[in-house]
């Protein structure tokens, strides 16, 4: 299949990227900055450059292209306005340009955050969304538009807290979460099984317009996410921002649906 991503250079893209080109896709990497795309090109991958404020750069990377996987989002840091700007309105102008290139498929990296705090019950798809913060606001916009686009096979994967595979993630989030309650529990997934999850996505003939959670077996509490890198427990100084992270997800549909096993089912 002839694949673009979008976030190539990020922590879930950059890997994603190098796991299609693996199992024989073409696969076109959509990035701001081409100097930083040299690992890409080292494992096969076409580059283009582009930006998702740019609808003519958009429109020259979809070209003969047959699946979007759109990965791209400003987090951490990001201000709502950012957010709005990139996350949803990038989304909208990316899959405009993807209806008008006559893409067949247009799969979108969404984030279990959208949920807001639900006292950490597992979440399930159909459940009611209730963010606060800038960048699930963001994304639960763009999902909404995505689903509502006619004339686009959009599906949906909304992801946890995603590590393994190198990725410094874990050690990155303690400053973060130094506050948080150590009890508390996180959804998270392997990105081994991110690739799996969107691998079944882009070869199943359907559902169309569907969403999906992915998730392991295991929601480990932020204490034994801490000790998996040698960091001592967080300690409950800031619960009340943690709170609008206290929500898992119920990940029983993509198993149900698509065959999907975790391949690293717990940290």
């Amino acid at each position: 299949m002839k694949i673009l991503i979008t976030g190539a250079t990020g922590k879930v893209g950059s890997r994603l990227a190098k796991r299609l080109a693996l199992r024989g896709d073409h696969v076109r990497a959509l990035v701001r900055d081409p100097a930083r795309a040299a690992p890409l090109r080292e494992a096969g991958v076409e580059v283009v450059q582009g930006d998702l404020q740019n609808a003519d750069s958009l429109a020259a990377a979809v070209h003969g292209i047959e699946a979007v996987v759109h990965c791209a989002a400003f987090f951490r840091g990001a201000t709502p306005e950012q957010a709005h700007a990139v996350n949803d309105l990038g989304t909208q102008r990316l899959a405009h340009a993807a209806r008008n290139g006559s893409v067949r498929r247009f799969l979108f990296a969404s984030t279990g955050l959208v949920y807001g705090a639900n006292g950490g019950q597992p979440a399930f798809e159909d459940d009611p969304c209730a963010p606060t913060t800038a960048y699930p606001v963001s994304k639960l916009a763009a999902e909404r538009f995505l689903l509502g686009m006619q004339g686009l096979d959009v599906r949906v994967l909304r992801l946890p807290f995603v590590y393994g595979d190198g990725d410094p993630h874990i050690e990155e989030v303690i400053p973060v979460m130094r506050g948080f309650p150590p009890a508390q529990r996180m959804s998270i997934a392997h990105h081994v099984d991110v690739a799996q999850a969107v691998a079944l996505l882009l070869d199943a003939l359907s559902p169309k317009h569907r969403i999906y959670n992915v998730v392991g077996d295991e929601a480990p509490t932020l204490a034994a996410l801490f000790a998996s890198v040698g960091a001592p427990p967080p300690d409950s100084s800031n619960a009340e921002f943690a709170r609008a992270f206290d929500a898992l997800m119920d990940g029983r549909r993509i198993r149900e649906e698509l065959g999907f096993m975790p391949r690293f089912p717990r940290l």
